[in-house]
């Protein structure tokens, strides 16, 4: 198997662009296979001499891999806490963001051509948290990086960060998971199937070879909405809408049902769909949301306690105390499950799950203290 890596720049000049690796065939959990998988990733910093440096950041759901700025003037969305100067020092440390194979933002993914021509469409395979980890050590391995000081991330991000720990804890020495648990629970899985059945009934979706065709965009964009309404709290919503008409809307004026204006909140959510779709393939969205309905550590591995005793990484796990996607308790969880005290850092923010992204700089003196100190 051959595996071939953009080389690493010797300066800062390349920090926060987009880089290319092969990393050759795939077979997945599942059963699927991809004959030539490419992942696509960002870096900041540099690697030193030992590769003892290398952080690994793993980006959620609908996220890309800028991280942060770098030499680009596009705001990266963990600005709070990675760059020169910052918590993840990267005058100190070599960060890397890896798109997640299934993803959109360059690696291989429903969208990308098959070994006839065609994009992939509705034959890509299912792959899972496991499969990417697999695909991401191969990237590693092409770096140079046998093990990393940190991975870490919030949300999917924090769920891809544990799996690493697990299923390579001798190459991971400190782990952060936040705003996950170890687990996607029933819930969670019922959400996400909401999401994905709401772009497979799009009229356009086709069995998902809509390409050279309309997209799915209808689907797209009310799978964002469902989601959306996870991501942020019902104090949130309440505080920052209420039952406000859009401006210069009427909800009660209306001779029939399809007639009446929207609420403020009912804006906010199509705005939010709108955006989505300019950016994001609704392939990729099932893929990674199938891959997070996939995500258990203790698949195959026995109780919670056990699938966790084999780590050796440093653990350090965090929640948003209004989270009502992923829910505290679950951090608890799994905390206590881990080898060794590990306490729950908590972020405070009314707004929801979304606080790991935009609250993320109260845990700069912890993790800083932590991992890299």
């Amino acid at each position: 198997m051959t595996i071939t890596a953009t080389a690493l720049p010797k300066s800062g000049e390349e920090d926060g662009t987009v880089k290319y690796a092969g990393i050759g065939p795939l077979e997945l959990e599942a059963g699927g296979f991809l004959p030539d998988v490419v992942l696509a990733y960002e870096t900041w910093g540099q690697l030193n001499a030992d590769a003892s440096n290398a952080v690994l950041i793993q980006h959620a759901l609908t996220g890309s891999t800028h991280v942060a700025r770098g030499a680009t003037d596009e705001e990266g969305w963990w600005e709070q806490l990675v760059g020169p100067g910052a918590t993840i020092d990267t005058n100190k440390f070599f960060v890397i963001s890896i798109n997640i194979v299934g993803g959109c933002y360059g690696s291989t993914g429903p969208s990308s051509e098959a070994p006839d021509g065609r994009p992939w469409g509705s034959r890509f395979p299912l792959v899972t948290l496991r499969d990417s980890t697999e695909a991401e050590s191969r990237l590693a391995d092409a770096l140079g990086i046998d093990a990393w000081h940190a991975v870490l991330g919030g949300s999917m991000g924090g769920a891809r960060a544990l799996e690493w720990a697990v299923t390579f804890p001798g190459r991971v020495k400190r782990c952060a998971v936040i705003s996950v648990g170890a687990y996607s629970t029933a819930e969670q899985i019922a959400f996400a199937q909401a999401q994905t059945l709401a772009i497979r009934q799009d009229p356009n979706f086709n069995n998902g070879d809509y390409y050279g065709d309309a997209a799915p965009e209808h689907g797209l964009a009310l799978a964002r909405r469902i989601a959306h309404i996870t991501y942020r709290s019902a104090l949130e919503l309440d505080v920052r809408f209420g039952r406000q008409a859009q401006h210069q809307e009427t909800p009660l004026a209306a001779a029939v049902l399809g007639g009446r204006g929207r609420y403020q909140v009912e804006s906010y959510l199509d705005h939010q769909g709108s955006k989505l779709v300019r950016r994001f393939d609704a392939n990729s969205y099932i893929a990674i949301t199938e891959a997070l309905m996939s995500h258990d550590v203790t698949r195959g591995r026995g109780s919670l306690e056990t699938a966790l005793s084999g780590a050796t990484a440093e653990f350090f796990v965090a929640a948003v105390d209004s989270d009502r996607l992923y829910f505290p308790s679950q951090s608890r969880e799994l905390a206590a499950a881990l080898p060794g005290e590990v306490p729950v850092h908590v972020i405070e923010a009314p707004i929801g799950h979304d606080g790991f992204l935009t609250e993320i700089g109260q845990l700069s003196a912890q993790l800083r203290q932590a991992f890299f100190a």
